[in-house]
């Protein structure tokens, strides 16, 4: 089960395996970004532990050596003395040439000595006072028997990265069909876990019941995998009414004259929110947070142009998303997936921002989205410092991706020039037309002005011409309209 996370900032390490074809940086961006989904759970990172390994330990994911150093970091014991020696776990296939060929170090501990310290561990580390951790977090999605024998071996608990982005999601779903969508992800990322649950109750939860056959801890399990299918079901249910309200909203919107779309899509924490804030002129919710926003927003291009757009923000994305998050995104993702126009916002100030674009780019063709009309937006220039490492950035952006913008959302002027390209690429496929309006049928001089733009009007004896550039079929209703 999920970890009810307390009031108070919990003390973490982060953990992570160093895998032979996983560049140096390639690791510290995870890290890092590992120890800012931390810091959005409101969580205080006082210590990183990394190990080269050719493949992760089947037991535990570490190394028996590092899970031991962890466990003496977590109970705040000192470095052991040179006599003083760990325990060696044998011959391992899966260490680096490095680690083989380092010399072998004896235990001096007695059986007797092991046995007590097995007994006391728990204890020791379930000491808020002398217990330096409180969480390990694990750059990696790990099983739920890996997770269960690295808590009993460090003493404290174990969260993986899944986990984690999970709770986030959990934190900051605020809609009806945010909350039931992440409720669905936690649901199946327990769902495994449950078995691991019943193992720590020991031998007697499986013991047989005389009757049945079944023991009280066996059957328990079983009723909670059942409520878990059919809280999931319910909750699918619930989400399938949803998307027909959307998708009868959506139609709507599809329906008026001289509606374009434009979605918000990109890393998460890349500036999409300020940015939708600045085009809008709306109230957003806006946070220097991974995974602030989780609802999709839709608002109006502000100011109005002709054809009227609708600009939609969505969730960001993030390296090892997880797929059942994915799924249950999906309905909300869909306004991706169905947009004119795709702005692919991207940290033009992190250095590590190629691995944004690619794992945006994968979420893109994972719903469907991947062919969909898109214009590269590297935002936060203004977060590089001086004009000088910004002007270097911007062109070394501009040689690379030449069709790009770079600009900062808290500047008006490339806001401005931002809005000028959204409303270039609708108006490609408009078409200029005369109308004639009699004095008889005014009222339609609205919806004139409203779905198209007026290049020119000349009023004469019968009624007023009109010169005006909109879409064909918004230009074809109002003929119709005007008879």
């Amino acid at each position: 089960m999920l970890t009810e996370l307390k009031e108070h900032p919990k003390r973490a390490i982060v953990a992570a395996v160093h895998l032979p074809g996983v560049a140096e940086v390639e690791l510290e961006a995870s890290i890092t970004e590992l120890r800012e989904l931390a810091a959005t759970l409101g969580f205080e990172v006082v210590g990183t532990f990394i190990q080269k390994r050719a493949r992760f330990d089947t037991t535990a994911y570490l190394g028996t050596g590092k899970r031991q150093e962890i466990r003496r970091f977590v109970r705040n014991e000192p470095e052991p003395a040179d006599g003083d020696l760990q325990e060696s776990d044998g011959p391992d296939d899966t260490q680096t040439p490095e680690d083989k060929a380092a010399p072998k170090r004896t235990s001096v501990k007695t059986e007797k000595r092991a046995a007590a310290e097995a007994r006391n561990a728990a204890e020791a580390a379930a000491d808020p006072d002398t217990r330096r951790v409180d969480i390990v977090l694990v750059d990696h999605e790990i099983s739920p028997s890996q997770a269960r024998n690295l808590e009993k071996e460090v003493g404290c608990e174990v969260m993986d990265r899944t986990m984690v982005i999970l709770e986030i999601f959990h934190r900051h779903a605020r809609s009806r069909a945010a909350r039931a969508q992440v409720e669905i992800a936690r649901l199946a990322y327990m769902a495994p876990r449950l078995r691991e649950a019943a193992k720590l109750a020991g031998p007697q939860g499986r013991q047989r019941s005389g009757t049945g056959g079944r023991g009280a801890g066996e059957a328990h399990m079983e009723m909670d995998r059942r409520k878990i299918r059919d809280r999931i079901a319910l909750l699918q249910q619930e989400l399938a009414a949803m998307d027909v309200e959307r998708d009868t909203q959506r139609a709507r919107r599809q329906d008026r004259q001289g509606l374009a779309r434009v979605a918000l899509v990109g890393y998460t924490n890349a500036g999409k929110s300020t940015l939708m804030q600045a085009l809008t002129g709306s109230e957003v919710l806006v946070a220097d947070k991974l995974f602030a926003t989780l609802d999709t927003t839709v608002r109006t291009l502000h100011p109005e142009s002709v054809p009227r757009v609708l600009v939609s923000d969505t969730v960001g994305f993030i390296k090892n998303l997880p797929h059942d998050l994915v799924a249950s995104f999906k309905s909300t993702l869909e306004e991706a997936a169905e947009a004119a126009l795709l702005l692919h916002v991207i940290d033009a100030s992190d250095a590590g921002f190629e691995r944004q674009l690619m794992v945006t780019d994968e979420v893109l063709a994972e719903i469907g989205a991947k062919t969909v009309p898109r214009l590269r937006i590297f935002n936060k220039i203004d977060a590089l410092g001086d004009s000088v490492a910004q002007k270097v950035r911007e062109t070394l952006l501009r040689a690379q991706y030449p069709d790009c913008i770079v600009m900062s959302a808290r500047r008006k002027t490339d806001v401005a020039k931002l809005h000028r390209a959204i409303v270039a690429f609708f108006r490609r496929s408009l078409i200029e037309a005369e109308l004639f309006l009699p004095w008889s049928g005014q009222k339609a001089r609205g919806a004139i002005f409203a779905s198209c733009e007026v290049l020119d009007e000349r009023a004469e004896d019968d009624g007023v011409h009109f010169r005006v550039r909109g879409e064909a079929q918004a230009i074809k209703a109002l003929r119709e309209q005007i008879g």
